[in-house]
């Protein structure tokens, strides 16, 4: 019985060692390596900048600038689609999520400094050429980037980020009378902007089937939100914002004169940047992509197969 059972556990034994005797699969295990997300800071302008990063690095880039009230965590779905073939790359804008946020009392919170910010990311990381995905806060953020880095843009993808004064929604309302009379009571008035309540809004508005919409996503954009300091850094950034709309004219006379690939991915029922913002793009670049996904403003909570498919597709024809 003991020689039995011995040479049943020897026959075992051997079958074991001649499985991790086999040769390690080197492409899988690259493959997990490249998609694998990794968590990276950096210091930029005195800083730290948090980001995002994933996919092999000699591969054409993508950089992900996420909008307001959340971070790169907005993208966690989508890295991971796009990164299989990319090298994707998602900071957190400086007042955002893990990067640093300085009391307005001692840091500028505006659109301009966000987009230096981002200028001295993107000279630290070296990167010479790039696709950039707007999104809502990250469309100024970015564009400014596209006007003083055009050789480095190799195409556009804007999701609900908005470059016409048609694609400003009724929602925006309280904001542009903050622009036009930026008084105490006018900035008091947006401070429920900042709470739970339009956090959620902004989820869950024009979504057919909320209980798609992880509340991980909104729970940890209020939780940023509801730290020291971070109301006035929000109010802030609401009165500069008409500095965009400023500059529409500047952003659209760059896509005339450079004719970028653009691809707009919109979700159509966003009560913030309407349809017909995604449709502008049309006029300024002929050739531009325009596709709408029936949900809200964060369309990533709900289509991002969708909506990373689509981005595959177009990313395919780009230079390189």
């Amino acid at each position: 019985m003991f020689k039995k059972h011995h040479l049943t556990f020897l026959l075992f034994i051997t079958g074991v060692s001649s499985v991790l005797a086999q040769p390690i699969n080197s492409t899988k295990n690259n493959h997990m390596k490249t998609t694998a997300i990794h968590y990276n800071n950096i210091k930029v302008n005195g800083l730290n900048i948090f980001y995002r990063e994933a996919g092999a690095k000699d591969a054409p880039v993508i950089l992900l600038l996420h909008g307001y009230p959340t971070s790169s965590f907005m993208f966690r779905n989508l890295i991971p689609i796009l990164s299989a073939k990319y090298h994707v790359i998602a900071p957190d804008l400086p007042g955002f999520g893990y990067s640093d946020s300085p009391s307005p009392t001692k840091f500028s919170y505006t659109f301009d400094i966000l987009a230096k910010s981002m200028q001295g990311f993107i000279d630290i990381l070296k990167l010479k050429r790039f696709a950039i995905y707007i999104f809502d806060y990250g469309a100024p953020t970015g564009l400014r980037l596209a006007l003083a880095n055009p050789e480095k843009i190799t195409g556009i993808i804007s999701q609900n980020g908005n470059a016409y004064e048609e694609g400003l929604g009724p929602a925006w309302a309280p904001i542009q009378k903050y622009w036009i009379d930026p008084s105490q009571e006018n900035r008091d008035a947006l401070k429920g902007f900042v709470s739970i309540k339009m956090t959620k809004f902004q989820y869950e508005t024009g979504v057919a089937d909320t209980s798609l919409i992880e509340p991980e996503a909104y729970t940890l954009d209020q939780h940023f939100l509801d730290q020291p300091g971070h109301l006035d850094i929000q109010l802030d950034l609401m009165l500069d914002y008409r500095t965009n709309v400023a500059l529409y004219p500047k952003f659209q006379a760059y896509f005339r004169d450079k004719n970028p690939k653009l691809l707009a991915v919109w979700g159509s029922k966003d009560p913030f940047f309407l349809p017909a913002g995604a449709e502008g793009y049309k006029k300024d670049i002929p050739d531009a992509k325009v596709k709408f996904y029936d949900t809200g403003h964060f369309a990533l909570e709900t289509h991002v197969q969708e909506i990373g498919a689509d981005i595959l597709d177009f990313m395919k024809d780009l230079p390189k």
